[in-house]
């Protein structure tokens, strides 16, 4: 029994007629016959009645019709889900990502995601970026959007967007005086909360590099791993903070940001993926977040 002689019997029993189910399958007459006939000996009884009124299903030939169109149903589900798979349109996607993109890019990207992609279930983990590596690897993570710099052989990066670093200091700070961007040489002498730096080497090395530029070393008081975690502290008082642009959408009470002064301290925010195992569904991922970038980009060159 194949696909065929099922196809052949269905179209019979709803065309009622050998000549008719064979126009419609644009076949021969006799072949049609001939498959109908080893059909009911594969099966061991009579399918079908031929009569001066055509052609009709015995009891034996109604209970089998109905199981066949059931099954085919179930077929052309299965194919069009295989179809669906194959191009991305459905299917699990894990994907981790920097607490920095979720003031960013990560909600307009995944609001046009899911518009497009409905039927594809998007499960997030907020991570640093040496997690995201780690779980990249081990096969948790489809996807991430993590900080440069990565330099591993196995891993693709592909940037972003670039942010600017500003000042983030409780109220009252003396930096906050007027509305004016930010000497960071006045910023000496100030407690500085960093992440550490085996979780965010970029940033870290970038804040560094910049206040040794001004002409000091920050004065490290306290590091935390999460930025929503650096916000908090600076709005408990226990110092300021160089964070990305981004994190002005973290509304947070006793916490303002100012602009520093001079050639911008950038970061970078990019896609992370493993090379050469890319799937239709991290692709369209990728893609949306570029666009999600470059719309962004373009409302807000600055």
């Amino acid at each position: 029994m194949d696909l065929r002689q099922l196809r052949y019997f269905v179209a019979i029993v709803e065309e009622g007629s050998l000549s008719r189910a064979a126009a419609r399958l644009h076949v021969s007459q006799p072949p049609l016959s001939t498959q109908l006939k080893a059909l009911e000996a594969e099966i061991g009884a009579t399918l079908l009645e031929r009569g001066n009124r055509g052609v009709t299903p015995t009891a034996a030939g109604a209970g089998f019709y109905a199981e066949v169109c059931g099954v085919l149903a179930r077929l052309d589900q299965a194919k069009a889900r295989a179809r669906q798979v194959h191009s991305g349109e459905v299917g699990m996607l894990a994907i981790g990502f920097v607490s920095i993109a979720d003031y960013s890019l990560l909600p307009p990207a995944l609001k046009t995601f899911r518009a497009r992609y409905p039927q594809v279930e998007v499960q997030l983990q907020e991570l640093t970026t040496d997690a995201q590596i780690r779980e990249l690897r081990a096969g948790r993570l489809d996807l991430a959007i993590g900080l440069a710099p990565v330099d591993e052989p196995d891993l693709a990066f592909s940037r972003l967007r670039r942010e600017a670093l500003v000042l983030a200091a409780p109220n009252g700070h003396p930096a906050l005086a007027g509305e004016q961007a930010v000497d960071l040489r006045t910023l000496a002498r100030a407690s500085f909360i960093v992440p550490p730096r085996d979780i965010g080497p970029g940033l870290y090395d970038l804040i560094i590099s910049r206040c040794q530029a001004a002409g000091f070393a920050p004065r490290i008081t306290q590091r935390a791993r999460q930025m929503q975690t650096v916000i908090g502290l600076v709005s408990s008082g226990m110092g300021i903070a160089l964070v990305p642009a981004s994190v002005q959408n973290l509304k947070r009470s006793g916490v303002q940001y100012r602009a520093l002064r001079g050639r911008p301290a950038q970061i970078e925010l990019g896609v992370l993926s493993r090379r050469g195992a890319g799937s239709p569904l991290v692709r369209h991922f990728a893609e949306t977040l570029r666009q999600v970038a470059v719309e962004d980009e373009a409302a807000d060159p600055a």
